[in-house]
């Protein structure tokens, strides 16, 4: 954080303990109490008691992107600020923005070097030839474009490219992509203008977002949405959303400096990357939670979370994973019936392991590229000379994503087989389903079919998107990543992942009481079980169980 940062006006946001948490592993949230006595002071709230509530988020139409309504916004006063500098976002930080539990303001030395970088790129492209300012793209890079005809052709440039198809992406989405574009662009690897630095700020402040499909791209470059942004900054798109007191940034002049820098990016896939990051690293975390009250009350052994075994085998998520067991089984007080337990409870450490090293790997690759001045070409300042280069190409990102999604697929198998011993008479003792005991009732069975029916879609949304390929622009772009539609399938399992562990918590906590049993002392473990227990509804006749599914749910993110 910086004393010198310029700040931005306050949006509402939702309170902070609406940000879900990450995994120890993972960079938290900065929160109020994190952030420097020098933050620059915030400036008072313009939100008059009786203004109107935020524009509601829009519902995306068609096939799913990954979707989630809007949180209502708390009162201004309560966002603190986030400076950004180009080079210390995180997944969590893009979240907040998006979220608008944090407001972002520009670091002023960033701004200088934003400011400094145009005279660099006129000494470049005075003596060479640079794609996409004195030439045209793709296929046409061999097409000079004259000087006075560069600033239409960065307009076209635009028009042509923002073409974007399918479902409006949700405005949280949009706010991820403003945050992630705006902290590259301080890098200043363009020469892109100051002004329209100044006017995503703006936006990312106000709420305000452009309209953006979410077909476009292929993971070379998010050229369709970041098309529409740059025609909506321009004024020849709408803004949407928005503080209804603050109006929408005044449009810009772009220029050729603008038109291809500001596309040269992949900012609203990993925005959306970085959202479902963070939100299914607080469900990683609470996993162990659920599946410890599981071995509680089917009296399971604890062996298989022995120091002593993975220290043999020490993979490092199996190794962090048996250590929280043990410390959320520490006070267990009963001898396991069974020498081994099935494989849900018995191989945790090495199925959830991977799942946190393959998050723990993505986070890796989202703290490079949130924090990359990648444009092609890339202007060196220094060097007064642009760099034509692949930067652009989002391997990295696609790949781990598949092995994230690959990765939670099979731990959200592992609740499924959980729940299986938990409606099983012979580990825990009591009626099957963990009915009343009258007459054939089905208690919980119908929580099967639903967590199962979730893992088809888990499972469907963990298909590989790095097996697709595609030969573009006459030939000359023959690869693609696909890690935006990696990015949506990734946002598109964070619910039936949440509702699968959902099933078997409710199905935990209702075993327990049936079994008349507790965690034993007074650690995590207990106060975990202790605010479910106080949550979800004792009703063992048969019901409709959905609502306390959602309640589990709730429970998971609260």
């Amino acid at each position: 954080m910086r004393t010198d940062a310029v700040p931005l006006p306050i949006p509402p946001a939702r309170t902070p303990a609406d940000l879900p948490a990450e995994t120890p592993a993972r960079t938290p949230a900065r929160t109020p109490a994190d952030l420097p006595a020098e933050t620059p002071a915030r400036t008072p709230a313009r939100t008059p008691a009786d203004l109107p509530a935020e524009t509601p988020a829009r519902t995306p139409a068609g096939a799913p992107v990954g979707a989630q309504a809007a949180a209502p916004a708390a009162p201004a006063g309560q966002a603190r600020v986030l400076t950004l500098t180009g080079d210390a976002l995180t997944p969590a930080d893009v979240a907040a923005l998006a979220r608008r539990t944090l407001r972002p303001a520009v670091d002023a030395t960033a701004r200088d070097r934003v400011a400094g970088a145009r005279d660099a790129a006129l000494r470049a492209t005075a003596r060479k030839r640079v794609y996409g300012h004195t030439t045209g793209v793709g296929a046409n890079r061999t097409t000079d474009v004259p000087a006075s005809a560069a600033d239409a052709f960065g307009m076209n440039l635009l028009r042509s490219h923002s073409g974007g198809i399918g479902p409006v992406v949700p405005d949280e989405q949009a706010r991820a992509m403003l945050a992630v574009r705006l902290n590259q662009l301080l890098g200043a690897g363009s020469a892109l203008g100051l002004d329209v630095v100044d006017r995503i700020a703006d936006a990312l402040a106000s709420g305000h977002v452009p309209t953006l499909h979410a077909y476009g791209a292929v993971g070379t470059a998010d050229l369709s949405a970041l098309g529409e942004l740059g025609l909506t900054l321009a004024g020849e798109l709408p803004w949407s959303g928005g503080d209804p007191w603050t109006p929408p940034p005044a449009p810009v002049v772009l220029t050729h400096w603008d038109a291809l820098p500001l596309m040269s990016s992949s900012a609203l896939t990993i925005g959306q990357t970085a959202l479902a990051a963070t939100d299914l690293a607080r469900l990683l975390d609470r996993l162990p939670l659920v599946a410890a009250l599981t071995l509680t009350a089917v009296r399971g052994s604890a062996e298989s979370y022995a120091a002593q075994v993975h220290a043999r085998r020490p993979h490092p998520g199996a190794t962090r994973l048996a250590a929280r067991m043990r410390t959320l089984l520490a006070d267990a007080d009963w001898e396991a019936p069974l020498v081994q337990d099935p494989f849900g409870l018995r191989c945790l450490p090495q199925v959830h392991g991977a799942a946190l090293e393959a998050a723990e790997a993505l986070d890796r690759i989202l703290g490079v590229e949130l924090n990359a001045a990648a444009e092609n070409p890339l202007l060196d300042a220094d060097g007064l000379d642009y760099h034509h280069h692949g930067g652009f190409h989002q391997a990295g990102l696609a790949l781990a994503g598949d092995q994230f999604r690959l990765a939670l697929l099979g731990t959200a198998q592992l609740s499924t087989a959980r729940l299986g011993v938990l409606v099983e008479p012979a580990f825990t003792g009591l009626a099957p389903y963990l009915a009343a005991d009258v007459h054939g009732s089905s208690g919980i069975m119908i929580t099967e079919y639903a967590a199962q029916s979730a893992l088809a879609e888990l499972r469907a949304f963990a298909q590989p998107v790095t097996l697709g390929h595609a030969v573009l622009s006459r030939g000359v772009e023959e690869h693609a990543s696909f890690a935006s539609t990696g990015a949506r399938r990734l946002l598109d399992s964070v619910e039936p992942f949440r509702l699968v562990l959902a099933c078997e918590l409710l199905a935990a906590v209702r075993a327990l009481r049936l079994r008349g049993l507790a965690p034993s002392g007074d650690g995590e473990l207990r106060a975990f079980y202790d605010h479910a227990d106080s949550v979800l509804d004792p009703t063992v006749a048969d019901r409709n169980l959905t609502g306390a599914v959602t309640a589990a749910a709730d429970l998971l993110t609260a």
